[in-house]
This record gives C-alpha cells, sequence and structure tokens, in this order.
C-alpha cells in the first residue's frame, strides 16, 4: 500500500488497494479473494482493519459473502433491472434474458450531453450503438449506447454478430473494462416515429426510458445509455420493509 495515499486510514488504504487489483484484473469477477488472516499478514495490519475493509467493499456491492465459501469479486448483474421494470416472457410464460441485435454502429464527436455525462470533452471521440432487444422476434426495448472510443477501441473491431445478449461480459472481456455500479433515472416520453417504427407501436405511444450511467470501480462513468420500452410492458416492484 506504499503508493496509495498515506493520509487516508488503514482500512481505507486497504479497501483502495484491494480495489484496485479488480479493476486490474488481477482479481476478476467470480475469483475468491484470500481470507481475512492472509490479508492481515499480507499488509500488516490487523483482521479487524482487513474486515473493516472488505465489509466497505461489500457495501458497496464490489464483493460478497457467501457463507462457508468466503468472500468473492462480486459478478455484475444488471440485466436484473430490466427484469424489475419490464416483463420479458415468452409466450409459455418462462422468464427470458431478451435477445439483441445492434441496428447501428459508428464512431461520432461527442454532443454536450453524452460528453456531460462521460465527463469527456465536447467532441471527443465515442462510440454510438442503437440496439435492438426482442423477445421471439417481438421487439421490447430499443437502446442508445455511447462509449469513451480511447477505451473502447476494441468494440469496433468485433462483428455485431457476435456482440451477444449482454454487453458487460463483452466490455470486461475484450475491452477489459469492469462495470461494478450504475445508477438510473426512469421517465417517461411518447414514441417518435423511428421509435415506433422499431417497437412496432403506434406514434405517440408512451414509452418507458431508463437512462443508465455505469461507472467503474473508481466511480468514472464508463457508459451512458437509454432504454426505450412500452409502458404496457412496465412494472413497477419494491419491497418496503
Amino acid at each position: 500500500m506504499s503508493q496509495l495515499d498515506v493520509r487516508l486510514p488503514r482500512y481505507q488504504q486497504l479497501r483502495d488497494d484491494l480495489a484496485a487489483q479488480i479493476n486490474r484484473r488481477d482479481l476478476r469477477p467470480g475469483d475468491l479473494i484470500p481470507s481475512e488472516a492472509e490479508l492481515s499478514a499480507r499488509y500488516g495490519v490487523a483482521v479487524g482493519t482487513v474486515r473493516k475493509a472488505i465489509d466497505q467493499l461489500v457495501s458497496e456491492g464490489v464483493l460478497e459473502r457467501q457463507q462457508g465459501r468466503g468472500t468473492y469479486v462480486r459478478r455484475a448483474r444488471f440485466n436484473s433491472s430490466l427484469f424489475r421494470f419490464f416483463r420479458f416472457h415468452s409466450e409459455s410464460g418462462e422468464r427470458r434474458i431478451p435477445q439483441s441485435r445492434i441496428l447501428r454502429r459508428k464512431v461520432v464527436a461527442a454532443p454536450s450531453a453524452v460528453a456531460s455525462a462521460l465527463r469527456i470533452p465536447e467532441g471527443e471521440p465515442v462510440i454510438s450503438l442503437s440496439r435492438l432487444r426482442l423477445i421471439e422476434d417481438q421487439p421490447l426495448l430499443s437502446e442508445e449506447i455511447w462509449l469513451q472510443k480511447s477505451r473502447f477501441e476494441a468494440v469496433l473491431a468485433i462483428d455485431t454478430a457476435d456482440f451477444g445478449d449482454l454487453l458487460y461480459p463483452l466490455y470486461e472481456e475484450r475491452c477489459g473494462q469492469v462495470v461494478v455500479s450504475a445508477d438510473e433515472i426512469l421517465s417517461v416520453e411518447s414514441a417518435t416515429d423511428m421509435q415506433a417504427r422499431l417497437l412496432r407501436l403506434k406514434k405517440g405511444a408512451p414509452l418507458i426510458v431508463i437512462e443508465r450511467l455505469a461507472f467503474d470501480l473508481e466511480r468514472r462513468p464508463i457508459e451512458w445509455r437509454r432504454s426505450r420500452g412500452p409502458a404496457t410492458r412496465f412494472r413497477y416492484h419494491v419491497e418496503i420493509r
């Protein structure tokens, strides 16, 4: 921890060092981290200090404890938020992960809204993706996705047919960019001509918009997307205790 900010408490230095290892992919999603005793010996700190650092990463959703097995680097499960907001079921009633189809991929100069979201200079090159998500060939979501070109250059070399249904594993495997958290905002708007055609709706039909800003471990924004789906398929579930 010699390169970390020594002004920080020891547990915070340890937390930041573990986070840096995950960000460098020395520790990957699904990996078991060393035990508290091992980390205590390695860093020369008390077990209580290690536990406090791990507690912080668990509360941030970076690590997860599994009873009787240890503490693991958590795998992002951001598709679950779509299940929280939209009904994705086949005709037989089975819950399904939507299929994905890349409709457009291009490099553009970042508009002001995109630059502001990704915290980059306006006009910097970004990758713009247009994606359609379907269940049994029925369109359910249209998505606009923006990525900083300098961090996601490898995305341009991948055949769009090989993107798969989930983007975050692709970001990690091909670009070394790991999404660990996200902020989401929900709003409502009316379908434009293009959105209506994509989603097979009437122009002006109500749409639910999920705006998501995804972050890496250092809370740097790495993806901004807007997902739009018909309000008739929208659901909202929250458990209050």
